[in-house]
């Protein structure tokens, strides 16, 4: 470290992060991965130049200052592909430590360079991107960017950044739960989240059939897990590490009962990287691993520094919106407050809803839709169709076009839908390609027709009996039958 940094900036660095580092950047690398690979499967159909919400439309009504995309340049679906495969290969590159091998810029400049592609594709994502974890993964990319090469000690103020991340990010959803619906103040929240989750996983079934007593247990450890825990991330170690040992088990539970995403991996990420070197040397001797497992890094250069603060004064200021959101009367859930989704607010669930409507999508190749007409319907990847599927494991995968799908009963605006139905009458391939069966084999249907219906799970006498996992009835149909 230069002779001048420990006279007046030693405190700057610290050298008991240097795990953090590791399990942040690369654990930020690979959800960016997976982020990316999404962009290369699904952005076509979805957002392309013939998708449902095409990129070409939002860039000529949204000026760039408003949403900040490559994309504003020039779009080609060619173009979005590129950007996808890019930055999956940016992102292995971090995964596997390539850029932190060389001076603090390199794996800087790589982040970045995730960073601003993967918000030029949020930016312009619309409602299939839409959700509080691309935000998240956006900041986190950031953030992680300056923790710098293995070469350099680790600046203390990009730890404080990843704490205050963190801490937004379980106190915002808990506040959002507590002064959103009464469910969460009466302790039933979970009597039916479960069961009306966007995509149940595969033991969502047996969370719902546990004892109510136990649901109350749940809801109560969730205030007290984003409510109170938080506030150690505030302390000197080592209670910033057992609080992120408690987000790391309260997350892995809701890995267990639902998908959500990356949104608790991300979680779980931050809070692995809340737990200091001399935590893990000491669970370290616990298990027999010897303490040279945690190699510490000794300088800084000084470039690096003053770069970091640089950019820690930055985040300061922009801290101040979200800051002002967290304590304000009309929490915001999932807010950007500057269009590079820097510094955000989050929050999830703040109300529960009690029965679960779903989106049926079915065609014929009847003359005419007469009571005659034998429908079949298009399967999705992830959520409810058949009542004797169980719910599958797809997280953190992010099933874009099955999320978007369970907001339409609540209400959303879903223009699209008629768009994705006239998709099918022309047998879309890119778009047949998001759908787990095609019923007509790649072939157009005559009539396409959306119906709406309500599931609940079976109960434990009718799955003996049936052994499905849902009961289904409809409620109305939401798209008349039509063809091109």
């Amino acid at each position: 470290m230069p002779a001048w940094v420990p006279g007046w900036l030693g405190w700057w660095v610290s050298g008991d992060y240097d795990v953090a580092r590791q399990v942040l950047q690369r654990g930020v690398a690979v959800l960016l991965v997976l982020a990316f690979a999404q962009v290369v499967t699904q952005f076509r159909p979805l957002l392309g130049s013939h998708g449902l919400l095409p990129v070409p439309r939002f860039t000529a009504r949204v000026p760039f200052r408003t949403a900040p995309s490559l994309f504003h340049w020039r779009y080609s679906d060619r173009l979005a592909t590129g950007v996808g495969v890019t930055g999956a290969v940016l992102a292995l590159s971090v995964v596997a430590g390539l850029p932190q091998l060389g001076p603090w810029w390199v794996p800087a400049l790589v982040l970045l360079s995730c960073w601003a592609l993967y918000l030029s594709v949020v930016n312009v994502g619309q409602r299939f991107y839409g959700f509080g974890w691309e935000s998240l993964l956006c900041e986190a990319t950031f953030l992680v960017a300056w923790l710098g090469s293995d070469r350099e000690a680790v600046p203390w103020v990009s730890v404080a950044a990843a704490r205050w991340l963190l801490f937004r990010l379980e106190l915002g959803a808990g506040l959002i739960k507590w002064r959103g619906g009464h469910e969460w103040r009466d302790l039933t929240a979970l009597d039916y989240h479960h069961e009306t989750q966007p995509m149940p996983g595969p033991f969502s079934w047996h969370a719902h059939h546990l004892p109510h007593w136990w649901h109350r247990i749940e809801v109560v450890g969730n205030h007290v897990t984003q409510l109170g825990f938080p506030w150690l991330l505030l302390l000197p170690q080592p209670f910033p590490s057992v609080a992120g040992a408690v987000v790391v088990v309260t997350q892995g539970w809701l890995v267990l009962t639902g998908n959500f995403a990356w949104l608790n991996w991300a979680a779980i990420v931050l809070g692995a990287g809340m737990v200091s070197d001399g935590v893990w040397r000491t669970v370290g001797t616990w298990f027999g691993v010897g303490h040279g497992a945690v190699v510490a890094s000794a300088s800084a250069s000084s470039s690096f520094v003053v770069v970091s603060a640089v950019v820690a004064v930055g985040l300061l200021v922009l801290s101040w919106w979200p800051a002002r959101n967290l304590v304000g009367p009309r929490q915001l859930m999932n807010a950007s407050f500057e269009p590079f989704r820097l510094v955000n607010a989050y929050g999830a669930f703040g109300r529960v809803t009690r029965r679960r409507e779903e989106v049926v999508v079915e065609g014929t190749d009847a003359g005419w839709p007469g009571p005659e007409a034998v429908w079949r319907e298009y399967l999705f990847r992830g959520k409810p169709c058949e009542v004797g599927r169980r719910p599958p494991q797809v997280a953190p995968w992010h099933l874009r076009l099955d999320w978007a799908l369970w907001f339409v009963p609540l209400g959303t605006p879903s223009g699209w839908l008629v768009v994705l139905l006239r998709r099918l009458l022309e047998a879309d391939g890119p778009t047949l390609r998001l759908l787990r069966s095609d019923p007509f084999g790649g072939v157009a249907p005559v009539w396409v027709r959306a119906r709406l219906f309500r599931y609940r799970f079976t109960s434990r006498a009718e799955r003996r009996v049936s052994g499905d996992w849902w009961v289904r009835e409809e409620v109305m149909v939401i798209v008349d039958p039509f063809r091109l």
